[in-house]
């Protein structure tokens, strides 16, 4: 399919083939977490850098493809979703331009969102791939990564069918979880997070990959409180989403 986009091209080196076996199932968005987007796209096309994606969106709406949706781009590093540990190989990946944490993270323009969702329309259109699939950097790489982040309109994409978003979500009563909680109620918090997507181990303890998996789930779905315990919200947040994803 031709796209409608205007999209400039800014070609990077790296990448590679796509697996014959793997077919596009994930989009995975990300932002670029550099202090201009000039210096990003330098970043992404740069060899030595070892790092790209397809595309990136900078502040003012403007889009750039580094790779062909048909390769590999190395965006994702060591990942993991619903059991594919090779994210690169089955995902397009759009970086969005912003400073993220380390350089004084803020909001996103509306501008730049449009250009965004017009993009992910796009390549949801080529592309089979189902709302669950629609992740953060932060979800697929929850030991690593923080982006895009609890700034990002998830509600907004999820409203023009990109992604999931729960709504109008009953809280059920229920403990709060934490790093010194060892129950029952610990694995079935992490088997409910495994068969949402996310990787960890049911081990039935509240260990660090546990917390930081909470965390990147409420970066994403609850992101008006992000402190990595499973609280009744976080939980009926997860049942609510499992029930959408089984419906």
């Amino acid at each position: 399919m031709t796209s409608t986009l205007k999209i400039q091209e800014r070609p990077s080196p790296n990448k590679d083939a796509r697996p014959a076996s793997k077919k596009i199932c994930h989009l995975v968005l990300h932002y670029t977490g550099m202090q201009t987007a000039d210096e990003a796209i330098d970043r992404l096309t740069d060899a030595e850098a070892r790092v790209s994606a397809h595309y990136t969106v900078d502040e003012s709406g403007n889009i750039f493809r580094h790779v062909h949706e048909s390769e590999r781009a190395w965006h994702a590093g060591v990942s993991s979703w619903s059991g594919e540990t090779d994210i690169n190989g089955t995902s397009v990946g759009i970086e969005i331009a912003n400073c993220g944490h380390e350089f004084g993270y803020s909001g996103f323009p509306g501008t730049q969102i449009q250009a965004v969702i017009d993009l992910c329309k796009e390549v949801l259109r080529r592309h089979p791939i189902p709302p669950r699939n629609v992740i953060g950097h932060s979800d697929v790489a929850p030991m690593r990564k923080m982006d895009p982040g609890e700034l990002f309109p998830w509600e907004e994409l999820a409203s023009q069918g990109i992604g999931l978003w729960p709504q109008d979500v009953p809280i059920i009563s229920a403990e709060t979880l934490g790093p010194m909680s060892s129950t029952p109620k610990v694995r079935q918090v992490q088997r409910s997070l495994e068969a949402f997507g996310y990787g960890l181990n049911v081990n039935g303890m509240y260990d660090g990959v546990t917390q930081a998996v909470v965390t990147a789930f409420q970066r994403h779905f609850r992101p008006q409180k992000v402190d990595g315990l499973a609280d009744a919200e976080t939980q009926s947040l997860l049942g609510t989403l499992l029930e959408m994803v089984d419906d």
